[in-house]
């Protein structure tokens, strides 16, 4: 990532921070945490992740990790998307971040790399602009996001949690994407953030695609990482539908995959929204011929080809062989 800003590849220097940031005390404490990374304005899919906390047995912390906006460029949709956002506990992922900014020299800010298509990355940086306006247009919602804080540290069980919308030192870095995670190279780093940050859960969304990985750290602790991919969006190869990470003191039913990290069951939950009426706000929004649909439609339609075997974690852990608590959990019924 350079410094020279190039819309929708590079990342500003106010996206950074250190991992240190986040030895420090929790913000939250819960016994049952959602966190809902990239909900991309599907008001479908916030409802059934609305109705998924109403049936647990506890009380449950819903943490909007970023991009919770992206296609509600209707001020109606952008709007009901905001406003109960407001109601829970939400950090800005870049996409806030940039709806909010002045300068609009980082266009979407998602730092992609160099393997994304460029013609992706141009979509992306007007999909951002066009977002942008919607919410000038509406009194006090730049400012609000601007505001929101960029990660949060929480507290489930005995677990300590960051909670960021890239990695742990930025942002929009891709340091917890999937195969970054399994790249031997950047075990040291891993190593080092996890040491440094004195966490025992790095939970994060931005790349789209979803993963959980056990991470031994310098010090010799054991953690995790998970990353949900997106909450509005299908994930994998197996289904159209969302995903959301779920950090409880007590184990869900029905997830795709988890592990227990520090007594504390970490799990990724499927989010089984509308797939017709969202698709029908969609295209309301973004006919073909639009950046978004160019983009997304496919995936949305379709879904990706990112297999479960590949978003769960091994059940020998990247980092030196160690052996994790890693089970998958009932994802043929899925």
């Amino acid at each position: 990532m350079t410094d020279a800003l190039e819309p929708g590849r590079s990342c500003p220097l106010g996206y950074r921070y250190t991992a240190r940031v986040f030895d420090r005390a929790p913000e939250i404490e819960a016994e049952t945490l959602y966190l809902i990374g990239g909900l991309y304005g599907n008001r479908e899919a916030l409802t059934a992740i609305l109705a998924m906390a109403d049936r647990e047995t506890g009380p449950v912390t819903l943490v909007f990790n970023g991009d919770f906006h992206w296609f509600d460029v209707a001020a109606t949709d952008f709007a009901a998307i905001d406003d109960e956002v407001a109601r829970h506990v939400a950090i800005r992922g870049n996409v806030e971040t940039e709806i909010a900014a002045n300068d609009e020299g980082a266009g979407c800010g998602c730092a992609y790399p160099d393997a994304v298509d460029d013609a992706v990355v141009e979509r992306s940086n007007t999909i951002a602009a066009m977002l942008r306006e919607t919410a000038r247009g509406l009194p006090g919602r730049c400012a609000a996001l601007g505001a929101l804080p960029m990660h949060r540290v929480a507290r489930v069980g005995d677990a300590r949690v960051a909670i960021v919308h890239g990695d742990a030192e930025s942002l929009a870095g891709w340091g917890f994407a999937h195969d970054a995670l399994d790249d031997p190279e950047r075990r040291p780093w891993l190593a080092r953030v996890f040491a440094e940050a004195g966490v025992d859960v790095f939970g994060c969304s931005h790349t789209c695609l979803p993963a959980l990985r056990a991470i031994a750290a310098a010090d010799g602790r054991r953690g995790a990482v998970i990353n949900n991919g997106a909450a509005g969006m299908p994930n994998l190869a197996q289904g159209r539908y969302g995903i959301i990470s779920r950090i409880g003191t007590c184990a869900a039913d029905g997830a795709l995959y988890g592990m227990q990290v520090a007594g504390t069951h970490v799990q990724a939950l499927p989010v089984h929204y509308d797939e017709a009426a969202w698709l029908r706000r969609f295209e309301a929004s973004w006919p073909p011929g639009s950046p978004a649909h160019a983009s997304y439609h496919a995936r949305i339609t379709r879904g990706c080809d990112h297999p479960l075997a590949l978003a769960r974690a091994p059940r020998e852990a990247a980092a030196g062989g160690a052996r994790t608590t890693e089970r998958a959990l009932n994802p043929e019924s899925l």
